[in-house]
């Protein structure tokens, strides 16, 4: 049976490489072991490389680049076609991105933490929920 395909939203991914003492380094674990498979598309990666600059994380561009180094070559990099699937409506655009990898990439989860993702649970062909709901599964 092959791993689930998920998509990670940043902020999930972003507490999972920084915040290695927290819950969430159990899905860093889950990624590098293989229990998983994370897509990602040229918009999440962007995302990820914008946010891990910002200043409040003070992060050097080596260290952007280990980071990085520890979640992008696990992850499959899923081409988004153009036009893109009709999903349902978003609060926020800039949460798009991941919608449309989770359906182009025929995710069968959704991890997020934005709120606005969260509100669109069983809506979607993929399931959508919290890190901690999908670790608490997988660990059954």
């Amino acid at each position: 049976m092959s791993p689930p395909r998920v998509v990670l939203d940043t902020n999930v991914v972003l507490s999972a490489l920084l915040f290695t003492s927290s819950p969430l380094a159990l899905l860093r674990h889950a990624w590098q072991t293989g229990a998983c498979q994370p897509l990602a598309s040229t918009a999440t990666a962007q995302e990820l490389i914008r946010v891990l600059a910002y200043p409040k994380f003070k992060l050097n561009a080596a260290q952007r680049e280990e980071l990085l180094a520890d979640y992008l070559p696990h992850a499959e990099i899923v081409q988004l076609p153009y036009p893109m699937p009709a999903l349902p409506v978003c609060r926020d655009p800039n949460d798009l991105p991941f919608l449309h990898l989770a359906a182009i990439g025929r995710a069968d989860v959704l991890i997020a933490g934005d709120k606005d993702l969260l509100a669109l649970a069983g809506q979607t062909p993929f399931v959508i929920q919290t890190a901690q709901a999908w670790l608490q599964e997988l660990q059954r």
